[in-house]
């Protein structure tokens, strides 16, 4: 029988088996030695897995060999991914503190399926048995690896999944339960791949849900970083639901586009335009963006009415080009002046935007905007210092420098 080519039961299946363990058992058969596509027995994920596996490693019972990490490759490894591993400390540490009683080990790997963290192997489990089945910071888990697992799916489809038991490729790997979900950036890659894995017993909770909750979380820190200078609109249906693992994010670059939107965000919005000529936040969120640029004085959210005419209550905030974030690093750090919240010249503009010196020059910048923000903030508190940087979020000596490097540049 040719590559690819599979073969329909001549004879009914049995259509109802007792556990899942057993369906498990029933689709390994036909998938390994009659050559049949298990649908319905397991997920089209770990059929089209186990598809993609068979093509490099013909053989399911051959003992799975990660290559040695030599300290330099590990360096390489995680310097490359140390934005990801910067925002993804403190919810690992949150996930372990939750499973310390679990028997669940934490992994987090690079969007290519290189380990970047692995939590300590849980005392009750076997060292050596997990250590060996799950490789070391450095090493590839991926699929040509590693076989069919949750974190291997993950990196070669983007899709979160969770692999149980035999539905893991390779006969030694079987003892494993995994669940993992995927981490994207602000270009909407997997950079990241977060994973729950277990020895011998099952979970014992719903660890595709954790997982997934975690991931997003990791995923919106991550997104905000990335935006250094994007105006970020935090938004839902319902206000108790920001600052959760269901809000919705948009990054809104100074020209007035969408940059990106996290999953939830899109569920609300829509899918953001491939076309970056479509992306303008008004045909998006119904507002402009000095309109939305007000929110971020406001301590509460607001509610807006999108261009859909859905209502969701927003709030907005201005990344390191805007007082309530860089000022306040700025302060801690004991920085003379604001310097990066000088206007761009209008050439650097005209760069960014693919426009030339005369056109970028009537294009309001974000720093600009955040300016006129502080300028409006003071006006409505009648000059006092204490009052608006209590409104801005700031400290007043933060917002007396700020006001000094504006006068200076004049």
């Amino acid at each position: 029988m040719g590559p690819g080519k599979w073969r329909t039961a001549d004879a009914p299946r049995q259509l109802f088996s007792t556990s899942a363990t057993e369906r498990v058992e029933i689709a390994r058969r036909q998938f390994f030695e009659e050559g049949m596509r298990p649908s319905g027995l397991v997920s089209e994920a770990v059929i089209q897995s186990w598809m993609r596996c068979r093509r490099v490693h013909p053989d399911p019972q051959r003992q799975v060999a990660f290559a040695p990490v030599t300290r330099s490759r590990l360096h390489a490894t995680q310097e490359r991914s140390r934005g990801l591993l910067q925002v993804a400390q403190h919810e690992i540490a949150a996930m372990e503190q939750a499973l310390a009683g679990a028997d669940v080990r934490v992994l987090l790997t690079d969007g290519d399926g290189v380990a970047l963290y692995l939590s300590p192997v849980p005392q009750s489990s076997a060292p050596e048995m997990l250590s060996r089945h799950m490789g070391q910071p450095g090493s590839n888990i991926g699929e040509r690896i590693a076989g069919t697992t949750a974190p291997g799916i993950v990196a070669a489809t983007g899709q979160a999944c969770t692999v149980l038991g035999g539905e893991h490729y390779f006969d030694e790997l079987r003892l494993l339960q995994c669940a993992a979900a995927p981490i994207r950036d602000v270009r909407g890659k997997v950079v990241g791949v977060l994973d729950l894995t277990t020895l011998a017993r099952p979970f014992g909770f719903d660890a595709g849900q954790m997982v997934g909750m975690h991931a997003t979380v990791i995923e919106n820190a991550l997104l905000q970083a990335q935006s250094q200078e994007h105006l970020i609109l935090r938004f839902q249906l319902h206000p108790a639901l920001l600052e959760t693992p269901l809000q919705g994010l948009a990054g809104i670059a100074s020209d007035g586009h969408v940059a990106w939107l996290n999953d939830a965000g899109a569920r609300i919005v829509g899918l953001l335009p491939a076309d970056a000529a479509s992306r303008e936040v008004e045909s998006l969120f119904g507002h402009s963006l000095q309109q939305l640029l007000h929110l971020s004085a406001a301590a509460a959210p607001r509610f807006l009415r999108l261009a859909s005419g859905l209502g969701v209550w927003a709030q907005a905030r201005l990344q390191a080009c805007g007082a309530h974030a860089l000022l306040a690093e700025e302060e801690a750090a004991g920085a003379a002046q604001p310097a990066v919240l000088a206007p761009r010249p209008p050439e650097a503009a005209a760069e960014e935007a693919g426009m030339d010196a005369e056109d970028a020059a009537c294009q309001p910048t974000l720093r600009e905007h955040n300016r006129r923000l502080v300028e409006a903030t003071l006006a409505a508190h009648g000059g006092n210092i204490s009052q608006a940087a209590r409104q801005l979020r700031i400290s007043r000596g933060t917002l007396y420098r700020l006001l000094r490097s504006w006068k200076q540049m004049q």
